[in-house]
This record gives structure tokens, C-alpha cells and sequence, in this order.
């Protein structure tokens, strides 16, 4: 124990533990209303403003939970956002490669999951799921109903690739399986 007038620090200020001091340290409070838990999640008030909430983690992730980036934009607004994002942002992804897993919880590879994107479907769908959606769109899309059409055509042909795809993952699981 040391002399009452020494430091614990030995001239090195990172030494002693955080908050050893005498005074009161500062919490800040979780700002809905009625919690009493630390406030140490901060949370945009509005989109693009500096102005924070700070959450405990339990409201923090119920605030999330339905938080909308894109809330208030058009289509093309919204991709264009999306795309300087992606742009201003590529050199965080730049090491992606060395994650364990890839989209989802790694039971399906990437071509799966664009073609489950193709058919818009979520990522955990089921193939009774796949199928219905396929006959679904490939009905509006279908060469037979829409003779002449190119882009019909085109859309049906990206379909059944979508489709062919899900298909030959679904037997490789049920053989392996």
C-alpha cells in the first residue's frame, strides 16, 4: 500500500485503473423513458444528424430493429446512396476474403443466395418455397404468354437459371444427406 500523499501511476498515467480517481465518475443514462440502465449506445436522433440517443444495449437494439437507412428516399435515390456507400466504403471490404463464413450461416454458397435474390426469396427458404415462387413469376414471364417480347424472355431465362441453380443445391443436399 503506498504513503497517502503517492500515486499509483509510477509517472505513467495509463498504469492505474480507469476511474481509480476520488470524484464521481460520469454515467450517462439510457434515455427511454423509465430506464435506469447505462446509456452507452448512441443512436441517430434523424437520419444525417448529429444529434444522438443513448441507449442501453436492450433499447439500442429495439430501436434498430426497424430503423430504415433509406426511409424518405425514391428508387433511384436509394441506389444511388447504396452505391457511393459501397464506394466510399471499399476499402473496409478489401479483406473480406478471409472471413469464415459467406452470406447467411454459411449452408449456401454465393450463387445460391443471388439466385434466392433473383427469385426474392429470403435467404433461409425452403425448396417448396423456391418452387412456388419460380412458378409464380415464370407464369407472368413465360415466352408462351408473352410472344415476342424480349425482355420477357429474358427474365424468364434468368428465372429458370435462378431456379436450376436452387434446384441442383437441393439434390446435392439430399444426396449428401
Amino acid at each position: 500500500m503506498p504513503k497517502p500523499g503517492r500515486s499509483m501511476d509510477w509517472g505513467f498515467p495509463r498504469w492505474r485503473g480507469y476511474e481509480a480517481g476520488r470524484e464521481a465518475a460520469q454515467v450517462r443514462l439510457c434515455d427511454r423513458h423509465g430506464c435506469e440502465e447505462v446509456g452507452d449506445c448512441p443512436a441517430p436522433k434523424a437520419p444525417n444528424s448529429p444529434e444522438r440517443w443513448m441507449f442501453c444495449q436492450t433499447h439500442a437494439a429495439e430501436y434498430n430493429r426497424k430503423w430504415d437507412y433509406f426511409e424518405g428516399l425514391d428508387k433511384a435515390e436509394k441506389e444511388a446512396r447504396a452505391k457511393s456507400e459501397r464506394s466510399e466504403n471499399a476499402g473496409y471490404a478489401e479483406a473480406q476474403h478471409y472471413g469464415w463464413g459467406g452470406s447467411g450461416d454459411g449452408s449456401r454458397s454465393a450463387d445460391e443466395m443471388r439466385a434466392l435474390d433473383i427469385l426474392e426469396l429470403e435467404a433461409d427458404a425452403d425448396f417448396a418455397a423456391v418452387k412456388k415462387a419460380f412458378r409464380a413469376k415464370a407464369k407472368t414471364v413465360h415466352p408462351d404468354v408473352k410472344p415476342g417480347d424480349s425482355d420477357a424472355a429474358a427474365e424468364f431465362q434468368k428465372l429458370s437459371v435462378a431456379y436450376d441453380v436452387l434446384k441442383a443445391a437441393e439434390e446435392r443436399r439430399e444426396w449428401k444427406g
